[in-house]
């Protein structure tokens, strides 16, 4: 559908007011400090607000400047990260740390294609950051802004395609309130978040329904339109948990895959779910192990892949293979593991803090 920009007059001092009476309490929101909002946007890129605020605290109180988190290892950054998933998020945070520290003298860039150059920040990140912290007035697209503007723009193209996303983006632009871009910006997302959500929103208290094309044609189920749907992959994970006198081994997966730089036990990978006799053979077992164990399945959802993992605990009379790093069971809490490891771990009477 075709829209006439100038039949919608968008309301933007209703959000506003609605913005400065509803907005969550949220510790970003209360400073302009552009290293806090950086860590802020990188954590809830794909990460709901009361899953990311424990971590969002936990980061600055490891690495309470970048520079704090510049001269951090990758275990330490990787290790603070454990458990929020997307953990590419956390190499970028380091790598960006570590550039502006050493190319920027640890003051991040004041412009919009500064930030944009930054790794790890895209367009909304750059955005949200430079109006934040900054003042710009550049205006963010997220998930929830796409879907805020598509219905109540009634578009009926699909926002998986680029001629929506670019149409979408535009609206942004020209109805942001260039007086108060960040509060603005953030209201647009609070609005998508709390409101206006993907399903069931809550019409009655939008400030925006007065205009909203969706909730005149009654078709807010409907909006946005997405025409893409994503392919899971299924991937299964065999893990021989080796261990001989309080000691096992472990490795720090490789790069090119999920979790990197993580790690995890010894790996056998199959195409196909294996029987508990077709595990003892594939894991190649020395005549002198003693398998202990053999775990149930557990259940890892990843955005395009699906991890089914067991776990074979096995005793080994010695533990002598150089491409693994040996360690206390005890001692395992030091080492950053994907969480589908850490809840097998859980469960075992290993020591994890």
């Amino acid at each position: 559908m075709k829209i006439n920009r100038e039949s919608i007059h968008f309301p933007s001092a209703n959000l506003l007011v609605w913005y400065d009476q509803e907005k969550r309490d949220l510790p970003w929101r209360k400073t302009s400090d552009p290293y806090r909002i950086w860590i802020s946007e990188i954590i809830l890129q794909q990460t709901r607000v009361d899953q990311g605020l424990p971590y969002y605290h936990r980061f600055l109180s490891k690495f309470k400047t970048v520079f704090d988190l510049a001269k951090a290892t990758e275990d330490e950054v990787l290790k603070t990260w454990e458990g929020l998933g997307y953990y590419s998020r956390a190499r970028n945070l380091h790598f960006t740390a570590k550039y502006v520290v050493s190319e920027l003298n640890g003051l991040f860039p004041r412009d919009y294609e500064g930030l944009l150059a930054l790794k790890g920040v895209g367009p909304y990140t750059a955005a949200a950051i430079g109006s934040i912290a900054y003042g710009l007035p550049t205006a963010v697209v997220d998930g929830n802004v796409y879907r805020v503007l598509a219905r109540f723009f009634g578009i009926q193209t699909s926002i998986d395609e680029t001629p929506t996303q670019k149409q979408i983006a535009g609206l942004a632009q020209e109805i942001l309130d260039k007086g108060r871009p960040a509060d603005f910006n953030q209201a647009v997302m609070e609005l998508g978040a709390t409101i206006c959500t993907p399903t069931g929103p809550n019409c009655g208290n939008c400030p925006l329904r007065g205009g909203c094309v969706a909730v005149q044609t009654n078709n807010q189920a409907c909006l946005p339109i997405r025409s893409k749907k994503i392919k899971v992959r299924t991937r299964y994970f065999y893990y021989l948990v080796l261990f001989y006198k309080g000691e096992t081994q472990v490795r720090r997966r490789p790069a090119g895959d999920i979790w990197q730089g993580l790690y995890e036990f010894p790996l056998i990978e199959s195409d196909a779910s294996l029987s508990d006799e077709e595990i003892l053979i594939a894991c190649n077992l020395n005549s002198d192990d003693v398998v202990k164990s053999v775990s149930d399945e557990y259940v890892h959802i990843l955005s395009h892949q699906r991890i089914i993992a067991r776990f074979i605990l096995v005793e080994r009379k010695k533990l002598k293979n150089s491409n693994y790093i040996t360690s206390a069971v005890n001692k395992l809490s030091s080492f950053a593991f994907p969480r589908l490891i850490n809840r097998y771990l859980e469960k075992q009477n290993f020591v994890i803090d």
